[in-house]
């Protein structure tokens, strides 16, 4: 098993950055593939991006692409989320989760969840 927990999130302006960090307990980090999704009010929660164990294959949703990145380090347990050019329509609790294996897009192929982190992104 493996548990998480998210941080980075707060205020942010329209067009500027923040690194969300995902800390996560237990040895066998490095065999889980991890994934970020989010959720706004009254919006059903939605992949955002997802690494595999190794790092060396990610996958981005389309809304995303070109403006966040996901990565790890495995010798920390720890996965980032960095986001650049930040807009309103970000605005979200952020969640990151784990599963064994290859990563998916759809939050039921996730086991694990971490407690989430709150992104305000204002115009």
């Amino acid at each position: 098993q493996v548990q998480l927990v998210e941080s980075g999130g707060g205020l942010v302006q329209a067009g500027g950055s923040l690194r969300l960090s995902c800390a996560a307990s237990g040895r066998t980090f490095r065999s889980y593939a991890m994934g970020w999704f989010r959720q706004a009010p009254g919006k059903e929660r939605e992949f955002v991006a997802a690494i595999s164990w190794s790092g060396s294959s990610t996958y981005y949703a389309d809304s995303v692409k070109g403006r966040f990145t996901i990565s790890r380090d495995n010798t920390k347990n720890t996965m980032y989320l960095q986001m650049n050019s930040l807009k309103p329509e970000d605005t979200a609790k952020y969640y990151c989760a784990a599963r064994p294996t290859t990563f998916g897009t759809s939050s039921d192929e996730y086991a694990y969840w971490g407690q989430g982190t709150q992104v305000t992104v204002s115009s």
